[in-house]
C-alpha cells in the first residue's frame, strides 16, 4: 500500500466546467472529525481499557485492536478522507484517517498522542492532469520518555527526515487539504472551497495550503485568486517546490514566459537540491533503456540522501544493464547494509548471484 497525506497539487490544470453533481455536505468540524461514536467507545473500552491500565500494554492493545479481525481489522485506502466515525463505520482508512483514529482512541486511553508529520517523502501519484506529490503523516504516542509511531505504512514511505511533531491544527489541515483533493478529482470544485478556507483557517502559515488552493481556484476559472494563493505559499517558503511548479504553469497560461521562466529557473534550482526529484529521473531513464543517465542521477541521488536502500538499488540495476557487475555489486551491498528484514535478504540473494558472475 501507499499513504496519502497529501497534498501538494503540483500541476496546473485545465480549466474545466463544473458538472452538475449531486450537493455536497458542508465540512465537518473539526470536533467533528476526532469524536469518537459511542458503539466504538464502548467496543474500545472491554477489549483495551479493561483489560490494563498499564500505559505501554494500552499502546499494544490499541495496536492490536487497530488491526486485528476481533477488533476493527482496519484496511487500506488511498482515498478513504474519512472522520473517525466514518473510518469506524467503513473499515476503510488513508494514512491520514488512521492516523486521526489512532490519536482518537490513544487518547480515550489516556496517552499522549499527536500527529507526526514528514514532509520530505516520495510518494507521487497522477490522475488525469493534477499531479500530487504528498506528505505523510504517522500517530506519536509518548509514555514517560519514549515515544513510539504508529504507522500504516512504515514501510512503504521513502523519506528523507524524521517524522516531526505537529499540532492539531496541522494535522486537521492535512484533512481538509485532502478532501479537496478528492473533491477536486470529482469536479466539486466550490464544495472543495469550503474545505481550503478551512484548511487555511486553521494553518495559515502552512505554504501546501495556499498553493492548494491556488489550483482550486485556478481550476475553477479565479486566474487572480490562483495566482495571490500561489505567491503567499513563496512569501512562507520560496523554495517550495509545488508552488513554483504551479506558477510556472500559471504564466505560460497566462503568456507572460518571462516570469514563466524565471519561476522555471528557481524550480530546478530547488529540484537539483532534491534527491527524490533526481530519483524518479533516474527511474524514468531506466524505464525509456538510457541506462547510463539513470545512473548518473541515481548518484546524484545518492549524494543528496545517502541512506535509502532504494537509490542503491536502482543504481545497482543500472549497472547491471551497462555491463559494469562490480560497480553493480558495490551498489547493490550497499543497498542490503541499509535495509532490514525481508528486503535485505531479497538484497542478498541478488549479491550472492552476482558474485557467481564474478568467479
Amino acid at each position: 500500500m501507499m499513504t496519502w497525506a497529501f497534498a501538494a497539487a503540483l500541476a496546473l490544470s485545465p480549466v474545466v466546467p463544473v458538472p452538475v453533481s449531486p450537493p455536497v455536505a458542508p465540512p465537518p468540524s473539526p470536533e467533528q472529525v476526532l469524536a469518537i461514536p459511542a458503539e466504538l467507545r464502548s467496543k474500545f473500552q472491554h477489549q483495551v481499557l479493561d483489560q490494563s491500565r498499564s500505559p505501554t500494554r494500552r499502546l499494544n492493545l490499541l495496536v492490536d485492536f487497530l488491526f486485528e479481525d476481533d477488533g476493527l481489522a482496519m484496511e487500506y485506502e488511498h482515498d478513504a478522507t474519512y472522520t473517525v466515525e466514518q473510518a469506524y463505520r467503513t473499515r476503510k482508512a488513508n494514512c491520514l484517517t488512521f492516523t486521526l483514529l489512532a490519536i482518537a482512541l490513544a487518547r480515550e486511553a489516556e496517552l499522549e498522542a499527536y500527529g507526526q508529520d514528514i514532509e520530505d517523502t516520495l510518494v507521487w501519484r497522477q490522475e488525469q492532469n493534477t499531479i500530487y506529490r504528498t506528505t505523510h503523516v504517522n500517530a506519536g504516542i509518548q509514555i514517560k520518555r519514549q515515544r513510539y509511531s504508529v504507522d500504516v505504512a512504515w514501510d512503504s514511505v521513502i523519506a528523507r527526515n524524521p517524522p516531526e511533531r505537529i499540532p492539531d491544527q496541522r494535522l486537521l489541515a492535512h484533512f481538509y487539504n485532502n478532501r479537496v483533493a478528492e473533491l477536486m478529482a470529482q469536479e466539486q470544485l466550490e464544495a472543495a472551497v469550503a474545505y481550503a478556507a478551512l484548511s487555511l483557517q486553521l494553518d495559515p502559515g502552512y505554504a501546501t495550503s495556499w498553493s492548494n488552493a491556488g489550483v482550486l481556484h485556478m481550476r475553477a476559472g479565479r486566474q487572480a485568486v490562483a495566482e495571490r494563493y500561489y505567491r503567499r505559499a513563496l512569501e512562507l517558503e520560496p523554495k517550495h517546490p509545488g508552488a513554483l511548479f504551479n506558477m510556472v504553469g500559471f504564466y505560460r497560461r497566462t503568456g507572460d514566459q518571462e516570469l514563466a521562466d524565471e519561476y522555471q529557473q528557481r524550480l530546478e534550482k530547488a529540484r537539483l537540491r532534491d534527491p527524490f526529484h533526481q530519483f524518479l529521473l533516474a527511474s524514468d531513464y531506466e524505464r525509456h533503456g538510457d541506462y547510463a543517465r539513470a545512473a548518473e542521477h541515481y548518484r546524484r541521488a545518492i549524494a543528496l540522501h545517502d541512506t535509502e536502500h532504494r537509490f542503491y538499488f536502482g543504481l545497482a540495476r543500472a549497472y547491471l544493464q551497462l555491463g559494469q557487475a562490480r560497480r553493480a555489486g558495490r551498489a547493490l551491498a550497499r543497498a542490503q547494509a541499509l535495509s532490514n528484514g525481508a528486503t535485505q535478504a531479497l538484497y542478498q540473494a541478488k549479491l550472492d548471484n552476482l558474485r557467481q558472475l564474478w568467479k
